[in-house]
C-alpha cells in the first residue's frame, strides 16, 4: 500500500496532461474566466481501493478544494488544495498524510506557486516551486530533516505542476483527438521534469459505485517506472463527458497488486453532471 494516496494525485495529473514541447500544447476551450469548467468552492472527494489477490479493500481518501482570489488581486487566481490520507486502521501498516497546493492565474491557468508536504510511512518530503516569466522555475526540496536543495529548472510554457495540470487539462479541446494516438506529456515534481504520454481511447458508458452511470471519455496514461509502478504499464482513466470534465474513476497495476480509485462526492460544481444517465 506504499504511497497509495500519492497514486491518486498521479491519477489526477495523468488523466489529461500537456504536451512536453511548447509548440504542441493542446488548444483549450477558454477565452475568459467565465468559460472555465470550474469555479470558486468546487470540491471533489475520492476513495482509493487496493486489490492484492483475494483482498479488496478501501484504504484511503483524498479531497480537492478550489478557491478563487479575485477581489483586490492584481491578477485574479485560483488556490487549489489536495489533502490525502489513509484511514486510521491502515495507519498501523502505512500512514499517509499528504498536502498539495497550487496557485494559478485565472486568465490562462498558468501556475506561479506550488507546494507539497508529504508524510508517507517514514518518508517525508517538502517541495516548493516558484515560476518566473521566462517559464523557468525554482525548485526547493527538503527530504527528511536534511538541508534544503535549491534547483533552477528550465521549463517551457507547457511545464506545469501536477495539481495545476489537473485543472488546466479540464479545459483542453478533445474534439480532434484521434483514438489510440499517443501524445507526449510532461510534469514537474521535486527537482525533475518527467515526460510520459497519454492515449485517447474513445467514449464509454461507465458505472461508478455509489455515484451512478455516466457517459465518459476514456484515456490510458503511461506510468513512470519506479518503486510503485512498472514502466510497461498504463493507467486507465474515465472522466465525465460533459462541461465539468471530472475524473470519475481509474485503475492500474502496480508492482504488488492493483489500485482502483473512484469519485465519491462533489460540491459546488459549476455545471450540472449531464453525463449521468442513471
Amino acid at each position: 500500500m506504499r504511497r497509495i494516496l500519492f497514486i491518486l494525485v498521479i491519477f489526477q495529473l495523468s488523466s489529461f496532461s500537456l504536451f512536453s514541447q511548447e509548440k504542441n500544447c493542446p488548444p483549450i476551450l477558454v477565452t475568459s474566466v467565465k468559460d472555465l469548467p470550474f469555479a470558486d468552492g468546487e470540491s471533489l472527494s475520492y476513495s482509493v481501493i487496493y486489490n492484492w489477490g483475494s483482498v479488496i479493500t478501501e484504504v484511503g481518501e483524498a479531497q480537492t478544494s478550489l478557491r478563487f482570489v479575485g477581489d483586490g488581486a492584481t491578477s485574479p487566481y485560483f488556490h487549489a488544495v489536495v489533502k490525502g490520507n489513509t484511514y486510521k486502521f491502515f495507519d498501523m501498516f502505512f500512514k499517509v498524510r499528504d498536502h498539495y497546493e497550487s496557485k494559478f492565474y485565472a486568465a490562462d491557468v498558468r501556475p506561479f506557486y506550488f507546494h507539497r508536504n508529504v508524510n508517507e510511512g517514514k518518508y517525508r518530503m517538502k517541495n516548493t516551486f516558484t515560476w518566473f516569466p521566462d517559464y523557468s522555475l525554482r525548485s526547493v526540496t527538503q527530504k527528511y530533516d536534511n538541508p534544503q536543495k535549491d534547483t533552477l529548472l528550465r521549463g517551457t510554457r507547457c511545464t506545469y505542476d501536477i495539481l495545476t495540470m489537473f485543472y488546466y487539462a479540464r479545459n483542453i479541446d478533445f474534439s480532434r483527438a484521434v483514438p489510440g494516438e499517443k501524445q507526449s506529456i510532461s510534469f514537474v515534481i521535486d527537482d525533475e521534469i518527467f515526460d510520459i504520454y497519454y492515449r485517447y481511447l474513445g467514449r464509454e458508458v461507465k458505472k461508478v459505485p455509489g455515484m451512478g452511470t455516466y457517459t465518459t471519455i476514456k484515456f490510458a496514461a503511461k506510468l513512470v517506472a519506479g518503486t510503485v509502478f512498472r514502466g510497461d504499464k498504463e493507467m486507465i482513466i474515465w472522466v465525465t463527458d460533459d462541461a465539468n470534465k471530472i475524473p470519475l474513476t481509474f485503475e492500474m497495476e502496480i508492482i504488488v497488486g492493483k489500485v482502483y480509485g473512484r469519485l465519491k462526492a462533489t460540491k459546488n460544481l459549476k455545471y450540472a453532471l449531464t453525463s449521468r444517465i442513471k
